[in-house]
C-alpha cells in the first residue's frame, strides 16, 4: 500500500507503520496485539463509550424543543449512527490500524480531506469534552443543594474548571488509571439506569404510580424534531470507537459489524426509553424548564428522594465518564495526526514517565478549559456534532472511492450489505442533518474547517497519505 509520502515544513515525513495480521494476532513494527477481544468485549466497548452524559443532559433541553417527539429525535440519531457504522466496520476490517475516521479518510480520499477531518476530530472532541463538564457542573450544584450545601449556578463554571484540569492531570500519569476509572464507571451507570428505566416503564404503561395525561406527540411541528435530533446527535458520538480495536478482535469479518451495531441500537432504545420515561413523569413542558438537570426531578417523582439522588450520582458518573474519556480520545486524534506530519512532531512526543502522549494531552486540555469557560452548552454540543458528522458523512465518500478503484491491497473481512445504497444514505444523511443546526454552530463548524484546511496548505501541502488507487 503506497500510503504516505512528503514532507512538512519543519521536514518531517509520515511514519508509515508495517501491520502483519494472522489468525490470532495483528502485528506491529512496535507491538503485537492478540485477538482477544469478542462479541461482547465490543459490544462493552460501544456501549461504554456511549453511555453517558446525554442521557442525563439532554431529556429537559429535547423536550423543551421537541416535545414527547424527542424520543423521534434520538431514533433519528441512532439511524444515522447505524448507517455510518456499516461502512466503519468495512473500512476497519480493511485496513485495522489505530486512528479510526482520519485514517480511513486520510487513506481513502487524501490528505487534504484526512487533515482536515484529523484536525477537525481534534476540535469536536473538545467541544464535546467542555460540554461534558459543563454537564458536570450542573449535576455537581444539584448534589450540593441536596447535601444541604446552598450553592448557586455560578458555581457550575468553576467546578467544571476544576474536574477538566483534574482529567487532564490524570490521563497524563497513566492510561491505566483512566481506563479502570471508566469501567468502572460504566457498570455503576449501568446498574442505575436499569432499576429507575425499568420503575419508569412501569410507571408510564400504568403498571404502578398514578396515570398520567397524554401529550400531543409534536406539539411544535416536524422541523423542531430534526433540529433536536442535530443537538442530541452528540449522544452517539464514540460509536466508531470499536473501529479502532478492530486489529484485536476475534473473527473481525463478523464480530465487528455486529458490536457497532448492535451497540448503537442498546443505546438508541436506552435513550428513546429514557424519554418516554421521562415525559409520561413529568410532562415536556416542565422538563424543558428545568433544563439541564431535568431529569433529577424525574428520579424525585418516579422514587422520591432515593431516586433524586440515585439520578444525581449517576448524571456525576455520567458527565465524568464522558468528560474523561473524550479527554483521552482527543490527545490520540493529535497523536495520529502528528505522527502523519500533519502536525509537529513534538505533539506526539511520549513522557517518559508515565508512557503518556503529554504534549498532546496539554493540547487538549487548554483548549476544552477555555470552552468550558464559556458554559454555552447547547452551541458546544452542536458544534461537536457537526465536526463529527462531517467526518462520518465523508467515511461513506471514502468507502464509495474505495470501492469504485478497488485497490489490491484492499482487502475487508466484512462487505457492506445493500452497497451502494447504505453508504450513499449515510453520507447524504450525515450532511444533512447539519443544515438543521443554529446558525452559529454551523458558523464556527465551518470556520474550523477552513482553518484546518488553511493549516494543511501552510504547514503539510506536500504530505501525500492517499493509499494507491
Amino acid at each position: 500500500m503506497d500510503e504516505a509520502s512528503g514532507q512538512n515544513i519543519d521536514g518531517e515525513a509520515p511514519v508509515a507503520e508495517t501491520v502483519v495480521e494472522t489468525e490470532g494476532a495483528t502485528v506491529t513494527e512496535n507491538a503485537e496485539l492478540e485477538r482477544t477481544l469478542g462479541l461482547s468485549g465490543g459490544l462493552a466497548i460501544g456501549i461504554g463509550t456511549m453511555i453517558g452524559a446525554g442521557i442525563f443532559v439532554f431529556p429537559g433541553l429535547a423536550a423543551g424543543r421537541a416535545g414527547p417527539a424527542a424520543a423521534a429525535s434520538f431514533a433519528i440519531g441512532a439511524v444515522i449512527a447505524l448507517l455510518v457504522a456499516l461502512p466503519a466496520s468495512e473500512l476497519a476490517t480493511a485496513m485495522p490500524k489505530s486512528g479510526g475516521g482520519y485514517y480511513f479518510i486520510s487513506r481513502g480520499l487524501g490528505a487534504l480531506a484526512g487533515a482536515v477531518v484529523g484536525l477537525s476530530l481534534w476540535f469536536g472532541l473538545v467541544f464535546a469534552t467542555a460540554f461534558y463538564l459543563v454537564g458536570f457542573g450542573f449535576y455537581a450544584v444539584d448534589a450540593l443543594g441536596l447535601a444541604g450545601v446552598a450553592a448557586g449556578e455560578g458555581l457550575v463554571i468553576p467546578i467544571a474548571l476544576l474536574v477538566g484540569a483534574g482529567f487532564t492531570v490524570l490521563n497524563v500519569t497513566g492510561t491505566e488509571n483512566a481506563a479502570k476509572l471508566q469501567n468502572g464507571v460504566v457498570a455503576l451507570l449501568l446498574a442505575i439506569l436499569g432499576v429507575f428505566l425499568t420503575f419508569g416503564v412501569l410507571d408510564a404503561v400504568g403498571v404502578v404510580g398514578r396515570p398520567t395525561a397524554p401529550e400531543r406527540f409534536a406539539p411544535f411541528g416536524p422541523f423542531p424534531v430534526l433540529s433536536t435530533a442535530a443537538l442530541v446527535f452528540t449522544s452517539y458520538l464514540g460509536f466508531a470507537q470499536v473501529a479502532t480495536v478492530a486489529g484485536e478482535m476475534k473473527a473481525p469479518g463478523r464480530n465487528l459489524p455486529l458490536a457497532m451495531v448492535g451497540s448503537v441500537l442498546v443505546v438508541g432504545v436506552l435513550y428513546v426509553a429514557t424519554i418516554f420515561v421521562a415525559t409520561s413523569a413529568i410532562g415536556s413542558e416542565a422538563l424543558g424548564r428545568l433544563g439541564e438537570t431535568a431529569m433529577v426531578e424525574v428520579g424525585g417523582e418516579l422514587l422520591g428522594p432515593a431516586g433524586a439522588l440515585a439520578i444525581v450520582f449517576g448524571g456525576l458518573l455520567a458527565t465524568m465518564s464522558s468528560a474523561n474519556a473524550s479527554v483521552l480520545s482527543t490527545s490520540r486524534a493529535i497523536y495520529a495526526v502528528s505522527k502523519d506530519a500533519l502536525l509537529p512532531r513534538r505533539a506526539s512526543r511520549i513522557n517518559l514517565r508515565y508512557g503518556t502522549p503529554h504534549v498532546a494531552l496539554g493540547l487538549a486540555g487548554g483548549p476544552i478549559l477555555a470552552l468550558t469557560a464559556t458554559g454555552q452548552v447547547e452551541i458546544l454540543a452542536e458544534v461537536a456534532s457537526f465536526l463529527h458528522l462531517v467526518m462520518y458523512g465523508l467515511m461513506c465518500v471514502a468507502l464509495i472511492a474505495l470501492r469504485r478503484d478497488e485497490p489490491e491491497w484492499y482487502d475487508p473481512d466484512f462487505r457492506v450489505p445493500g452497497y451502494p445504497a447504505v453508504p450513499v444514505v449515510g453520507a447524504v444523511a450525515s450532511f444533512a442533518l447539519i443544515g438543521f443546526m443554529q446558525r452559529l454552530s454551523q458558523v464556527v463548524g465551518l470556520a474550523i474547517m477552513a482553518a484546518t484546511a488553511g493549516w494543511y496548505f501552510y504547514y503539510a501541502g506536500d504530505v501525500k497519505l492517499k493509499g494507491a488507487l
